[in-house]
């Protein structure tokens, strides 16, 4: 998964967020390097446990993506 900085992630998911759209951070362990989505909607977190190895990831420092939830109608 491609990572972006803190400040560019968290100013386009709050667009979504403000639209009404659910989004879903996500960050690579800086460990393991396997790919980690939070469970809380529209929240960023500056640091996450990776639940395959347990490493605590420095989110804000690391970069991070997000996972975008829609309903289509």
């Amino acid at each position: 998964m491609k990572l972006h900085p803190w400040n560019e992630v968290v100013r386009e998911g709050t667009k979504h967020i403000e639209a009404g759209r659910d989004i879903y951070q996500q960050f690579n362990c800086a460990n393991c390097k396997r790919k980690q989505t939070m469970d809380v909607p529209n929240t960023f977190f500056e640091h996450g446990i990776c639940e395959e190895c347990g490493h605590d990831t420095d989110i804000k420092k690391d970069g991070m993506n997000f996972m975008l939830h829609m309903v289509l109608r």
